[in-house]
């Protein structure tokens, strides 16, 4: 089984493809094969037609098998011998135009060729090394590249705690875990993935021109997930509810806008990039910069997202004041003198409140919420966003 991809032609051919080998290793196997795609989240199955050598299947973006079995065996999910390699294609709507099985080979040699030259490129360390391009591996599946967004995962609903209902739908870009995104990239050498996902949040930044950013995006930049439930099919072991969307969308997390900056901020800096930030992009960042300053102070449901209460947490506070002091020392890369003494100042006043309503000096810490005593585990980040020293 894999997933055609390898440079073609210049470009990166990666069809929405999934192509199966299925060959006889001794003795004589029956095998049958099924395929039964749904539409309407499980709801009915497609409609099918076929010819010679494919199947269709009438889903959004029509499917088509290409297989050297015979046809009626699929059809009919029909055991029968596998007394010779047999190949299945599943792909677009189009006439496979070339010898199947040679062509099939072919793709999985490239293939394999392309994922083992990418691996090779990264910043891999010898202790762990197996574990560690598996998860880089993973973390590139989740890149849609037309666009450069990554999504928190490809699963809807799988739950938190068996039956806990706590299934929610993670198939979109969450921006509150951009900073954190951009750090893996740096750390395995992954600039492809890198440059793609700067242009995507520059975009979600030009079409934001107030600046307020959501904490989640579609990876089209769409900003309306409506979270509804489908009541189709059973869920992960018979624990629903199936959930598409994701109501987070509507929240206010204003960590987001410190999340934007640091990560894009890199683009002032970095040699390897083909597209270096200049003056036109620091001055759309500098919206979410007015955003993060007047938002740092007010309640928000956090980087836990709260669904049934709010407070000024001091990790948003923290990552908005982060957005600011990054903007001054972006100011002062361009040379612009005036603005790198705007965001500075903005950024010491910021710090001032910080150390005053969210340190509780009866603890001997930094709490959660402004004026509160909780303890929260994000809070380690200040010392990573330079907010204060290691020591």
């Amino acid at each position: 089984d894999f997933c055609p991809r390898f440079r073609r032609r210049n470009r990166t051919y990666r069809p929405l493809a999934f192509a199966r080998i299925v060959r006889p290793l001794a003795g004589t196997p029956r095998i049958r094969m099924r395929l039964t795609p749904a539409v309407e989240w499980g709801s009915r199955a497609a409609e099918i037609s076929s010819g010679s050598n494919h199947i269709r299947y009438r889903v959004p973006g029509t499917l088509r098998l290409t297989t050297s079995a015979p046809v009626s065996h699929v059809l009919e999910q029909r055991v029968f011998r596998l007394e010779q390699e047999h190949v299945f294609f599943l792909g677009p709507d189009e006439d496979f135009g070339e010898d199947l099985r040679a062509t099939t080979r072919s793709m999985l040699d490239n293939t394999r060729w392309y994922w083992r030259n990418w691996v090779r490129m990264l910043a891999t360390p010898l202790e762990w090394q197996a574990d560690v391009v598996r998860a880089a591996i993973t973390l590139k599946l989740c890149v849609h590249e037309e666009t450069g967004a990554i999504v928190a995962a490809l699963t809807t609903s799988v739950p938190e705690a068996p039956n806990s209902g706590r299934n929610w739908d993670y198939r979109y870009c969450w921006l509150r875990d951009a900073y954190y995104t951009v750090q893996a990239l740096n750390r395995l050498g992954a600039a492809d993935i890198l440059e793609g996902y700067l242009g995507y949040l520059r975009n979600i930044i030009d079409a934001t021109p107030t600046g307020r950013i959501q904490p989640l995006y579609g990876v089209g930049m769409e900003p309306i997930l409506a979270e509804a439930e489908v009541s189709a099919i059973p869920g992960y072991r018979g624990m629903g509810p199936i959930r598409v969307g994701n109501q987070a969308h509507e929240h206010h997390q204003h960590d987001v806008y410190g999340q934007i900056v640091l990560s894009t901020a890199q683009a002032f800096y970095d040699a390897r990039l083909f597209r270096p930030a200049g003056e036109e992009d620091f001055r759309a960042l500098e919206s979410v910069g007015d955003r993060a300053y007047t938002a740092y102070s007010k309640p928000d449901a956090g980087l836990w997202e709260f669904r049934t209460r709010e407070a000024t947490h001091t990790y948003s506070a923290v990552m908005c004041w982060a957005a600011c002091d990054r903007l001054a020392n972006a100011a002062q890369r361009l040379g612009l003198g005036d603005r790198a003494l705007h965001w500075r100042a903005r950024a010491a006043e910021m710090r001032t409140t910080i150390e005053a309503q969210a340190w509780n000096a009866n603890l001997g810490r930094y709490a959660a919420t402004f004026g509160g005593k909780e303890m929260d585990a994000s809070l380690l980040q200040m010392v990573d966003t330079r907010f204060l020293a290691a020591d």
